[in-house]
């Protein structure tokens, strides 16, 4: 029989076929096909049976094939599943869902042979086969000795010779055959925690250690406290305090002192104050950890990062901003003084004042460390405004401040109160107008500590630690050349000339500059108190820096309001270099590592560095460091790490790193080696102004 069948694409429904049989009528009722007796099964072809809505396809159709992705993705996955991130503190979906799909299962008995089981029946099964083979050896053994036993008694008797042979070789093959060779176990490891060593013993094992000592004193105290007792011990403390008084007074006479002084409890006072200076040290010392913690992509930046950018720029740096200092008392207020310590590298001191003189209200002295920025190490205020500063060299703990109503005064940071140690009056001298300057000299021939002030009232006044008070001595007094009144009574007067800033020479002692509010720079002796040394007609506005270069001897520069910066050589009377920084320039400063180097800030918020050995016409960098409407006033260089502190009109003080650009070194040259030294800054700075000098002298 041959089936009849029909091929339809996967489109197309099966046809349902109908087998017809000999004599016999189709199931279905609906068609009308019948198969005639006698006719052979074989040759009667089978009809197809079609639902009258059938698709019928063509076939360009039917051979169209249609391509089929299989992916390994579990359609049955879900894809929404969220878990609470405690982190965050929020629902997160998760990206990865397991898209295994289980369609079939069989709990089976088969044993990988390379587990340790499979290796433990396998070893099983070649004991059970080995002792096997055993007995069916020795069985055949026992029926060979049994058939060979006639063969033994019928040997002659004289052939005695060979019977302890035979029974000897019978012997070894019986023993050899009771003991059945057993194969060699191999070794199993546990793939999973095991390691091949010659020996295994106990890591960091647990050792007794045992030591005699002497054991602590003891003794045996016992006593009743009552009410008459308490007072006898009341009484007893009170007499001890009336003795001590009475040996004061003896040792010192000192005038009477009011009866609530008298009372005050010193030595309780004196363990609280110690009490609170071990908390604030431990304070201190947790508040720097968090900031090590806080700070420590800054601190990073600090110490290793360089501005990889300036190998492909020869001529140009940049400043990358690092910490920034500010505190809440000194809101409102402005930076009006900037000072490195002398001998803690990271430590400076700020001054806080007010160059708004209609609007004068307090200052302040804060001391800020790299190491916290988030809050001063030391903190001092005073009635009035802090104009300058400055620090000790030898005594690190010293400081002197000028202040706006005229006073001077020496902090010391070892005593822990905000009163300064020595204060001016208007007994002792004191400036009439604001002070501008302070700075340290040597000590005198008595060694005592003295420095020196200059003020708007035209006075230099040298100030001197005597004892416990300051002494002053006016060493000159400023007058403006050329210019004198006439009094009615016959007589002439000559104004009176505005400090604004000094400095005094590295090596000539005696030597030292004063710039002043008519622009003028005058060069003095402390030894001539009338007259002056020589004068520089310098700027057209007051002169609000002078300084020395720190090796060059000869050279000074200055700066002022009228936007210029100018660099001068003090035996010739026209300055050698002018710079335009196009805006009122606060403050200038000579960087400690090169004699050409030095940076300058102005009242737009721009921060200009200059290096005169690589472009004498401009600034190699001019940056914002500030914030809008803020006005630059003081910077000052580290003395031993490439950084300088800016501080502007609103109380912020910003740190910047130098960009390597900005402190190049001599290069070194193959086969020499490279000089380094005050000589070679003294011999570039004087190559280029000798150039300078040429034309000055032809003119």
């Amino acid at each position: 029989m041959i089936p009849a069948s029909a091929k339809a694409p996967h489109k197309q429904p099966h046809k349902q076929s109908i087998s017809i049989g000999r004599g016999t009528r189709k199931r279905d009722e609906d068609s009308g096909t019948e198969v005639g007796e006698g006719t052979d099964e074989w040759a009667q072809s089978k009809a197809t049976v079609r639902p009258p809505d059938q698709l019928e396809l063509t076939d360009a159709e039917l051979k169209e094939e249609f391509t089929r992705i299989l992916t390994a993705n579990n359609p049955h996955a879900p894809q929404n599943i969220v878990r609470y991130s405690f982190k965050e503190g929020t629902y997160k979906p998760i990206g990865f869902v397991n898209q295994l799909a289980v369609h079939y299962t069989q709990v089976g008995n088969l044993i990988p042979k390379d587990s340790d089981e499979g290796r433990r029946q396998h070893y099983r099964d070649e004991l059970v086969a080995g002792s096997q083979e055993s007995v069916k050896v020795i069985s055949e053994t026992g029926n060979l000795e049994e058939d060979e036993e006639p063969k033994e008694l019928e040997t002659e008797p004289g052939s005695q010779t060979d019977v302890p042979a035979a029974g000897a070789a019978e012997k070894v093959t019986e023993e050899e055959l009771m003991t059945p060779k057993q194969p060699k176990e191999r070794k199993l490891t546990n793939q999973f925690n095991f390691s091949e060593r010659a020996s295994q013993t106990y890591n960091n094992p647990v050792r007794d250690r045992e030591c005699q000592t002497e054991p602590p004193p003891r003794t045996n105290f016992s006593a009743t406290a009552n009410q008459w007792e308490i007072y006898d011990a009341y009484v007893e403390e009170l007499e001890k305090q009336e003795k001590t008084k009475e040996k004061e007074k003896a040792k010192t006479p000192v005038a009477k002192k009011s009866g609530k002084m008298a009372m005050r409890k010193l030595t309780s006072m004196e363990s609280q104050t110690d009490d609170l200076i071990k908390l604030s040290q431990a304070a201190k010392i947790m508040e720097r950890m968090v900031n090590q913690n806080t700070y420590d992509d800054i601190a990073q930046d600090f110490k290793y990062y360089d501005d990889a950018a300036d190998e492909y720029r020869d001529q140009v740096g940049t400043l990358l901003p690092l910490w920034k200092f500010q505190n809440d008392k000194a809101k409102r207020l402005s930076v009006t003084a900037l000072c490195w310590n002398p001998k803690y590298r990271d430590l400076f001191a700020v001054g806080y004042g007010s160059y708004d003189f209609m609007k004068q209200s307090r200052g302040m002295l804060l001391l800020y460390s790299l190491k916290n920025p988030s809050f001063p190490e030391y903190m001092f205020s005073s009635n009035s405004g802090v104009m300058c500063l400055d620090i000790h060299v030898d005594h690190p703990y010293l400081v002197a401040v000028g202040h706006y109503d005229g006073n001077v005064a020496i902090y010391n940071l070892k005593k822990p109160h905000s009163q300064p140690s020595f204060c001016s009056s208007a007994k002792s001298g004191k400036h009439s107008d604001p002070v501008w300057q302070v700075k340290w000299q040597k000590d005198d021939m008595d060694q005592n500590l003295n420095f020196f002030s200059v003020s708007s009232d035209g006075r230099i006044v040298s100030w001197t630690l005597v004892k416990r008070k300051l002494v002053h001595i006016d060493v000159i007094k400023l007058k403006v050349e050329g210019s004198t009144t006439e009094v009615p009574e016959g007589l002439q007067l000559h104004p009176v000339g505005c400090g604004t800033a000094f400095d005094f020479h590295k090596e000539i002692d005696y030597m030292f500059l004063v710039g002043t509010e008519e622009g003028k720079i005058y060069k003095c002796s402390k030894s001539y108190s009338s007259q002056f040394l020589d004068t520089y007609d310098a700027h057209n506005m007051s002169v609000d820096t002078v300084s020395w270069n720190p090796y060059h001897t000869k050279v000074f520069m200055s700066c002022s309001s009228d936007w210029t910066v100018k660099i001068w050589d003090h035996t010739i009377k026209t300055p050698m270099f002018i710079y335009d920084l196009n805006s009122a320039v606060g403050d200038v400063a000579w960087a400690p590592y090169s004699s050409t180097v030095f940076a300058a800030v102005t009242t737009d918020g721009k921060a200009h560095i200059f290096d005169l050995a690589i472009n004498k016409y401009e600034a190699i960098c001019n940056q914002p460091v500030a914030a809008k409407k803020n006005r630059l006033t003081h910077v000052q260089f580290n003395l031993i790490h490439p950084i300088i502190i800016v501080g502007d009109d609103r109380g912020h003080i910003i740190s910047l790193k130098l960009s390597p650009n900005l402190r190049k070194m001599p290069k070194e040259k193959k086969g020499q080696e490279v000089q380094k030294g005050p000589a070679v800054e003294i011999a570039k700075l004087d190559k280029l102004l000798n150039l300078v000098r040429e034309v000055k002298i032809k003119t």
